[in-house]
């Protein structure tokens, strides 16, 4: 009996002595599910602020009509309607003296490069492009009635989206010198651009709604696989967060890719000339300004985590860098003060996606304090007898 209880307490030390092996399988499933669906996500995301929300179409909108390029081409649009719908030289013929009305159809021809310059200062002007703005702005307004079946665009069968360009158009040919009459002949298809037909609205109105449900739920699920990998790393927690890291650079580097890639692609799709590239770039480049900015903020988040990761790391250059903050980090007063200088300086400047919203604000700020709270924890354990240095008190003054 000695000899069995002897044989079962042996096997018991030695089943102490060897740790059991920290699983690395799960964390690898969680974070590579996490990368797939956050990529997802990051298009979801982009797509739904950009259609349905009203300050980022208008903020869309004043960008496009303020780049030279799409001015220019506008210039040459509206100049086109004007001279394929106003008959330009009977228009000029009416207002010269009879005796040089034969010279109208050679005029109005060579009027026709002015006339485009004209039109491109024209929409450099604020009052001008703010007309541009409103018909983009009454446009959205109605491609959001039609997706939630609201107004009188809910028939998928007879409606279609357009930007009307009529305010504009007058403006513009106001400072042309064309008759208001000969403008009023102008047919409604002139001043317009047709952004929907009839038979794509049903399409779109199932693609936005099911758009709007996932954006928010793959991002959220992204946040929740993450977390539930860092959890289940037990005994790795720090290669598992820098996994994540290296997660989420991979998820801004395949955006910024993809982004690179499709310009290349719709630009020479929807492009009719060489002329006009320069304007299809530069409407792409603004109209996706939102998903670069989300690619490159996720690209830095990734960097951030991955030096966080080796900072609470075995090397000899973290471990030194760690003694170095200790007295500071373990006095509140100095870390999250500092931590709060950091993040004053990050939302003045902008220069991330989340400290342009409030609800990536709050999880940026809340993470970052989380984050401060395990490091100061860590070197604490880590260095017990390191203490901030005191301030030397100077002489006394004399009496």
């Amino acid at each position: 009996m000695n000899a069995e209880a002897e044989a079962k307490t042996q096997v018991n030390e030695n089943s102490k002595a060897k740790p059991r092996k920290p699983r690395r399988t799960l964390p690898t499933i969680l974070i590579v599910l996490a990368t797939v669906v956050g990529i997802v996500s990051v298009f979801a995301l982009w797509a739904q602020r950009q259609m349905m929300e009203q300050d980022t179409w208008s903020n869309t909108s004043q960008q496009l009509v303020e780049n030279s390029e799409i001015q220019s081409a506008l210039a040459d649009f509206l100049v086109t309607q004007i001279y394929n719908n106003v008959d330009i030289e009977q228009s000029l013929a009416e207002r010269l003296p009879p005796e040089l009305a034969p010279i109208a159809g050679p005029v109005s021809s060579a009027l026709r490069g002015p006339a485009e310059t004209i039109a491109d200062k024209a929409l450099q002007q604020p009052k001008v492009q703010s007309l541009f703005v409103d018909a983009s702005d009454a446009t959205h307004q109605k491609f959001v009635q039609l997706i939630e079946n609201k107004g009188k665009f809910v028939s998928t069968s007879g409606g279609v989206i357009t930007l009307d360009l009529q305010s504009l158009l007058t403006s513009v040919t106001d400072q042309l010198g064309v008759g208001s009459k000969a403008v009023a002949k102008l047919p409604a298809s002139a001043a317009s651009i047709e952004i929907m037909k009839s038979d794509e609205l049903s399409e779109v109105q199932t693609g936005v709604k099911a758009l709007k449900t996932a954006a928010w739920f793959l991002t959220a699920l992204t946040l929740i696989l993450f977390a539930a990998a860092i959890f289940a790393g037990r005994g790795r927690r720090r290669e598992t967060l820098r996994s994540v890291g290296i997660s989420l650079v991979f998820i801004g580097l395949v955006v910024l890719f993809a982004r690179n890639v499709a310009s290349n692609q719709i630009v020479g799709s929807l492009s009719s000339s060489a002329a006009n590239d320069a304007a299809v770039g530069s409407a792409f480049d603004i109209i996706t300004s939102l998903l670069r900015d989300t690619g490159q903020s996720i690209l830095v988040y990734g960097i951030v985590v991955i030096l966080a990761a080796w900072f609470a790391g075995p090397s000899r250059w973290a471990v030194s860098a760690r003694r170095a903050v200790t007295p500071w980090l373990r006095q509140p007063q100095y870390a999250f003060g500092g931590l709060a200088l950091v993040l004053i300086v990050l939302f003045w400047w902008g220069p991330l996606v989340a400290t342009q919203r409030l609800i990536p604000s709050l999880l940026l700020i809340v993470l970052s304090a989380a984050g401060v709270e395990v490091l100061r924890r860590q070197v604490i354990k880590e260095f017990p007898d390191l203490t901030t240095p005191e301030v030397t008190p100077g002489p006394e003054p004399a009496p």
